[in-house]
């Protein structure tokens, strides 16, 4: 239903004018449902049962079963599909807002972050994915936008994705655009208790006269215990002239809430800038006074003409529960269909019907023949068999070790000869799963299933070629993305008119907490700073890869950028890695190689280990030392001997210690600069806090 916020109290219908808009309002629905949308169900409700693996008819298994052949469902649309599904969660969407009249490039920024805020709560990747997913298998996928008041005073932007089954399209539609559209409908079964929450309990108590009286508009309106419109034949059984006597079909279940938007004109009023001619219409719900206040603000007149707008009626059977003008300039339903013709959509799975059909028949042959053959039967002579009747041969003749003992003189018992694989019944199998393929354009190199000894070139070309074959219904869902994002900057422009702080994400860091930014913020010199209410925009439909496999491509080419030669510092790679608080170990990266202040609690760390280093140069020090005391008084004690050879030559152990010695003593040099650095840094860091601190104090005490 309409916003309440913007919903006007509902004006006293006549029962004449009530009783015309709920007929007109129940004839447009008829003419809807009646011109492809039954047809639509009935095969959008195979396309998802097939999916599902739900590929048999009832009556054909009952046949099966009666003549004991196996029905066998080898189920290649499954992962047919969900392969271009997985394909269209590597394509996520990105959208962007590029200035075109009486707008500027910062205001652009601003929007874009906003558009992603909105998107982020609400999942809208997710929702997009469910779109797409109803698209294939259900021939249509569809958007609705609309706003919520439901946790904001002013409003906030509201996604989710609709049951094909439940939205009916201008059945005279040729344009995918829903501009071209004159209508579209929404339907739903709801109880009469929902239907008193919703609307009042006025309007419940009507509905449930008319629902027991008998008096409505048929079954297809009022839904009773033991005759489901949704459950017997969703529609498609339908007569007008089906009995909706109560006491015929049972206590009242459900009523169908018929939910309209269609075009009509009307007299608005424009904002009309003096000097480039361009208008602008008042904001549906705008006071005259806030109208007037704005347009003196910003020098604007304001003209009234006929416009294309849109009504909105919602109807129960010959109740009405809501009539009026729609508080947006679209509509609220986002159409997506992955494949167009003429005014005529359907999906992905439709085309598969045919070859997996025959390949669960063929698949099913195959297997009844092989049974068969385990157990062809026997021929025997009657009387001829020893201990055992026919009837205990037809029980038994198929065990393994089986003993057979017949009389002499009669004919010994023979197997039936088993039916034979029709030749080339193989052929036909493979053939119905080769065309599966070919008709998705998802080949083996996309499934996975490749042969190991092609090569990767191969491979890869075939994936190539696999992905223009469903480059049309990935190419249809931008053109969704477009009208789903100018319908998104209609509904900011027209709701999000006053201040407002939002948490945007940190795009360089997604995992930092949210940043406020605030939109329509006004100065006290009167100047709108961030006003995303005014200037047009062109949508800029890009995709943008999943993030774990943008990461991982940006990780890759650092790296590989860095074995190149370019200087790409350690922290950036790590930044780039998806490893656990990455952005804590760059930092440490950074405080380490000199390009960032280390912390207080890390300067002292750092001290202590430089500290601790020194100590133990020290002692390697004085080790070497006493080593070289050592050697020195066991060289003079082999020049006193002169008879002794000294196995090591005490000159060039000597020279070897005291290069050691020096290297020791350099490096305890070095140690000790540094120490005296760190202890500089901390000295240097703890004036500036306390000079801040005293800063602070004074202008706080003036």
């Amino acid at each position: 239903m309409p916003d309440p916020r913007y919903k006007k109290k509902s004006k006293n219908l006549s029962g004449e004018e009530e009783n015309r808009i709920c007929r007109n309002q129940w004839d447009r629905y008829k003419r809807a449902r009646d011109n492809g949308h039954l047809e639509y169900i009935s095969m959008a409700q195979k396309c998802d049962a097939f999916y599902r693996g739900d590929q048999w008819d009832q009556m054909d298994i009952a046949a099966l079963d009666e003549e004991g052949r196996p029905a066998l469902t080898i189920n290649t649309i499954l992962p047919t599909v969900n392969t271009v599904i997985g394909e269209q969660s590597t394509r996520r969407m990105d959208i962007n807002f590029k200035p075109r009249r009486n707008a500027d490039e910062e205001t652009a920024v601003v929007l874009n972050k906003l558009f992603k805020q909105i998107g982020d709560n609400n999942k809208l990747d997710w929702v997009e994915s469910q779109v797409f997913t109803d698209g294939l298998i259900q021939d249509r996928g569809y958007f609705d936008v609309r706003m919520d008041f439901s946790d904001h005073i002013e409003g906030e932007i509201k996604i989710i994705s609709e049951d094909p089954l439940d939205i009916l399209i201008d059945p005279d539609a040729k344009e995918w655009d829903p501009k071209t559209w004159t209508e579209v409908f929404k339907t739903r079964w709801m109880t009469t208790d929902e239907i008193e929450e919703l609307y009042g309990q006025k309007k419940a108590d009507r509905l449930r006269v008319i629902a027991e009286n008998g008096s409505s508009f048929g079954l297809d309106s009022i839904e009773y215990e033991e005759s489901r419109y949704g459950e017997v034949s969703n529609g498609l059984e339908y007569r007008e002239d089906a009995t909706s006597d109560p006491e015929e079909v049972g206590a009242v279940r459900a009523i169908r809430v018929i939910e309209r938007q269609h075009r009509k004109m009307m007299n608005c009023e424009f904002y009309v800038d003096p000097e480039s001619g361009d208008m602008r219409e008042v904001p549906m719900g705008w006071s005259k006074t806030k109208r007037n206040k704005f347009a003196n603000e910003f020098g604007l007149g304001i003209v009234e003409k006929l416009a294309r707008k849109i009504k909105w009626t919602v109807t129960a059977d010959k109740v009405v529960l809501h009539d009026d003008w729609s508080p947006y300039s679209d509509f609220t339903i986002v159409p997506y269909f992955p494949y167009w013709r003429r005014g005529k959509p359907f999906g992905m799975v439709r085309n598969l019907l045919s070859p997996q059909e025959q390949l669960n028949k063929i698949s099913s042959q195959e297997l009844h023949i092989v049974n068969t053959t385990a157990n062809s039967g026997w021929m025997v002579e009657s009387g001829s068999l020893v201990g055992m009747t026919a009837d205990d041969l037809e029980e038994h003749g198929a065990q393994t070790g089986l003993v057979l003992e017949y009389n002499r003189g009669s004919q010994p018992p023979a197997k039936i000869p088993s039916n034979t694989i029709p030749t080339g019944l193989d052929r036909i199998a493979q053939k119905a799963s080769f065309n599966v393929k070919e008709i998705s354009g998802v080949s083996d190199a996309m499934l996975g299933t490749d042969k190991p000894e092609v090569s990767g070139v191969a491979i890869r070309a075939k994936q190539e070629r696999g992905a223009l074959m469903i480059q049309v219904p990935l190419e249809n869902l931008t053109k969704t993305r477009h009208y789903l994002a100018e319908n998104m900057l209609g509904l900011i422009q027209r709701f999000y008119t006053e201040q407002r702080v939002i948490q945007v994400t940190n795009e360089e860091d997604p995992m930092k907490p949210r940043e406020p930014m605030v939109v329509n913020e006004m100065t006290p010199e009167g100047i709108v700073i961030n006003d995303i209410t005014l200037g047009e925009y062109d949508v800029i439909v890009g995709t943008a890869p999943a993030r774990d496999n943008f990461d991982d491509i940006q990780f890759a080419q650092a790296l590989e950028l860095k074995q190149m030669g370019v200087p790409i510092p350690d922290d950036v790679i790590v930044e780039y890695s998806n490893l656990q608080r990455k952005g804590e170990l760059a930092r440490r990266i950074r405080v380490m190689s000199g390009q960032e202040p280390p912390t207080e609690e890390e300067a002292q760390m750092m001290q202590f280990q430089a500290e601790a280093q020194i100590k133990q140069i020290e002692l390697e020090l004085a080790k070497l030392e006493a080593e070289i005391g050592k050697t020195q008084s066991e060289a003079q004690l082999n020049a006193a001997k002169a008879q002794d050879i000294a196995e090591i030559d005490p000159q060039m152990e000597m020279q070897k210690l005291q290069a050691q010695v020096q290297l020791k003593r350099e490096e305890l040099e070095l140690r000790r600069a540094l120490s005296s650095d760190t202890n500089q840094m901390r000295r240097g860091q703890s004036d500036t806090q306390a000079a801040v601190k005293m800063a602070t104090t004074a202008i706080s005490n003036k």
